[in-house]
């Protein structure tokens, strides 16, 4: 398939772009900096300098595309995700792409009783409050598309492989979670999503 992956030299991001080309995939990354996928030169990889803040950069990346993945990272600063998203599926809608598959968090809508009382109210209560609210708008954006989107939320990254191992799409009540996923498993799930239309137009969550 013709992939482009927002967010390409991120933690998952880069993830998506290693296990895509291994699978096959034709893939485009788009960043505001090449240079930092220069490891990773494929005959099956295109890269795309631009700005996901600039809508016309985004609108000409996604043409011609038969699937886009989100793994748009921004820390603590919450400014990039909504807007970026919002951006991504404004174009998809004027280019006609319409399988979209982003990477949010674990601790949003019906998930938010999986959190313990550290995630919820240290971490998303004060730390990261104001990238939890910036996930909390791309999200309503994702939902409120007519496109055909899996948002995954996975709780919080450690380094690793892909081990497959991890819990799927449990409700809010679970508990017996560690609240940990590696990045490479993230990566590994989200591109199962593009044969998988079990949680097509639904939020997903994973953790180990």
């Amino acid at each position: 398939m013709k992939l482009i992956i927002f967010g390409a030299t991120g933690s998952v991001g880069s993830q998506l772009v290693k296990q895509a080309l291994d699978q096959g995939h034709s893939v485009t990354a788009f960043t505001r900096s090449p240079e930092k996928l220069a490891t990773f030169a494929h005959d099956n990889l295109q890269i795309i300098k631009g700005d996901l803040q600039h809508a016309t950069d985004v609108e000409n990346a996604i043409r011609n595309q038969d699937a886009v993945l989100c793994a748009i990272g921004d820390g603590a600063n919450g400014k990039v995700r909504a807007t970026g998203t919002r951006h991504i599926l404004d174009a998809m809608q004027k280019t006609g792409s319409k399988r979209f598959i982003c990477q949010t968090t674990l601790g949003l809508g019906n998930s938010a009783g999986n959190l313990n009382f550290f995630w919820k109210y240290i971490m998303f209560g004060w730390l990261l409050k104001k990238a939890f609210q910036d996930h909390q708008i791309q999200e309503r954006y994702i939902f409120d598309s007519s496109l055909d989107y899996t948002v995954v939320r996975p709780s919080a990254f450690t380094n690793g492989s892909v081990t497959n191992t991890y819990k799927v799409d449990f409700d809010g009540n679970y508990k017996k979670l560690s609240l940990k996923i590696s990045r490479a498993d993230v990566a590994n799930f989200m591109l199962q999503q593009l044969q998988n239309r079990l949680y097509s137009r639904k939020a997903v969550s994973i953790s180990n």
